[in-house]
């Protein structure tokens, strides 16, 4: 029975292309939303799962949908609801010290999802280095939105060097959830 309903689902979505492409983008965005409330304490900054999250919608969704889905999770953060990392929101968060991290989770949920559009997460390795490529992305707009707030000289040592050892793990977490990731929004 479960099995028919979900054929019945599959068959609506396909004739209502629109309604599926943004029953995926509202599942990544809020996927991005409840991963951001995930920490992980570390010193001297707690890893949040939000880029983890945000990998993994880029990936499954493919650039246009892994795009709207980051375009709607900032959204919902600008008109108060409690999505960013330790339930921040408000538009403040998008011009403080890490606003510019959130600036760019849109062109690396576009980078990412290009790769993906093209078929190039065939292997393990290959989705590792897509997901470092973009990470370079994410922490360049990062860094150049943060210098703006720390002492000259401290930007690195502030807005880099304490996330890449989680950034690296997160790559490759990520990377292993391409494929169940892709299969169940390939469902919708």
């Amino acid at each position: 029975m479960f099995t028919t309903q979900l054929t019945q689902t599959k068959r609506w979505l396909e004739a209502n292309r629109v309604v599926a492409f943004w029953l995926k983008t509202l599942i990544g965005a809020n996927l991005i939303a409840i991963f951001a409330q995930i920490a992980v304490p570390m010193y001297p900054v707690p890893i949040t799962g939000q880029t983890l999250a945000l990998t993994v919608v880029g990936f499954a969704l493919g650039r246009k949908a892994g795009t709207a889905a980051v375009l709607m999770y900032l959204f919902e953060g600008v008109i108060g609801l409690p999505v960013f990392a330790n339930g921040g929101a408000g538009v403040q968060a998008l011009f403080g010290p890490s606003g510019g991290y959130l600036w760019g989770y849109i062109p690396t949920a576009y980078v990412l999802g290009y790769f993906s559009d093209k078929g190039v997460l065939s292997s393990f390795w290959k989705s590792v280095a897509v997901a470092l490529l973009a990470s370079v992305i994410t922490f360049a707009f990062g860094l150049a939105q943060l210098s703006f707030f720390v002492p000259e000289g401290k930007v690195l040592e502030l807005g880099l060097y304490p996330f890449i050892l989680g950034g690296v793990i997160k790559a490759a977490l990520a990377s292993l959830l391409v494929s169940p990731s892709y299969k169940f929004f390939s469902k919708l």
